[in-house]
């Protein structure tokens, strides 16, 4: 479908992405639908070739970044709008020709925030948390699914996977009178399951912190108390080099490590934290904060340490933890952007 306009007066365009099919419309410089237009995925560079230099919008997703990448190339303008911020500009029913023109009249916003495309080094690095995260997933079901079987026969085992991996063998060799051959076989798969997704979480972990040692952000991240190569790598993957945002506290709120707010008529209502962003990196920034929590010897180090001290006995342990967690968050946008490492005894602006 394409209305009859010239295509040499644009001023944006909305790209609806799917799999094998891209919808696209084009916005005139007076406000008017240029064209709509159906095409394939392999045909995306060819079409926009002939098309003149405009910025053009599509909601960040899986092939988003590609996608920005192959077009910038081409000369034109590309921003990747969240998704829910293209929400509001939907008109009608949705359908893909309704979620383009949306998009492109989101892109037309200038306040309007957008997603910093990745390159393909972060993209990778990127991949490899997710491979990590989910193979960690899947080892843990596997030592649940085990603990379930044990517990049908009336074994209990401590908590704990230490403990579990120290006492299986055992656990099966004496109560063997007890435990069917069949059960017994089904265990053993699980446990050989275990052993092999533990080979794959170390190596994966290994490729992370051999990158984490070649990347200078990585190292300048790392100088951060309770930063290590996973939320230093992790970080760099995320947001680059932080110019996304525009102050520590911004980076701070994307990863929803600020309470949520509800404020109407002057009167400022807050909530728990806003848990937006990625949850991945929150958790990692909060288990990080947990871990400087675990050693009040240690406080004293850092500059943010008179602060800490003053902070935990009117505090719950959670709370601190979160808020431990946000002052690290805006510590390490500020090593991004000012590209120093972090000196514990100095106060930085974040």
């Amino acid at each position: 479908m394409e209305t009859t306009s010239s295509h040499t007066s644009l001023a944006s365009i909305g790209i609806d992405i799917g799999k094998e099919v891209f919808h696209i419309v084009g916005f005139g410089t007076d406000g008017r639908i240029a064209f709509r237009r159906k095409i394939k995925r392999l045909a995306l560079v060819e079409t926009f070739r002939k098309l003149p230099p405009c910025i053009v919008g599509m909601e960040a997703c899986l092939s988003a970044h590609f996608v920005s990448r192959a077009l910038r190339q081409l000369g034109h303008t590309p921003r990747i709008i969240p998704a829910i911020y293209v929400k509001p500009f939907l008109k009608g029913q949705k359908n893909d020709y309704n979620d383009a023109e949306a998009i492109a009249e989101a892109a037309l916003r200038p306040n309007l925030r957008t997603v910093r495309e990745k390159t393909q080094d972060q993209l990778d690095l990127q991949a490899c948390h997710r491979v990590r995260s989910r193979l960690i997933s899947r080892r843990t079901a596997t030592i649940n699914q085990i603990r379930a079987f044990l517990i049908e026969q009336g074994i209990a085992v401590r908590a704990g996977s230490r403990s579990l991996r120290n006492s299986l063998l055992e656990i099966l060799r004496s109560r063997k009178d007890e435990i069917s051959q069949r059960m017994h076989d089904l265990i053993m798969g699980l446990h050989e399951d275990w052993l092999r997704l533990d080979e794959r979480i170390e190596a994966v972990t290994l490729e992370i912190e051999t990158i984490s040692q070649n990347e200078a952000n990585s190292q300048r991240l790392m100088s951060i108390p309770g930063v290590g190569p996973l939320i230093s790598t992790a970080v760099v993957a995320a947001v680059g080099s932080g110019e996304a945002f525009e102050r520590g506290r911004d980076f701070g709120a994307w990863l929803g490590l600020v309470p949520r707010q509800y404020s109407t008529g002057g009167r400022s209502i807050l909530g728990g934290i806003s848990k937006r962003g990625s949850k991945y990196l929150r958790t990692l920034f909060i288990q990080a904060a947990k871990v400087i929590l675990m050693r009040p010897h240690n406080w004293e180090r850092f500059s943010f340490g008179p602060w800490l001290r003053n902070a935990a006995p009117r505090m719950h342990a959670n709370k601190l933890a979160v808020a431990l967690a946000n002052k690290l968050a805006r510590i390490a946008w500020s090593v991004l952007r000012n590209e120093t490492p972090f000196d514990c005894h100095v106060t930085m602006k974040i």
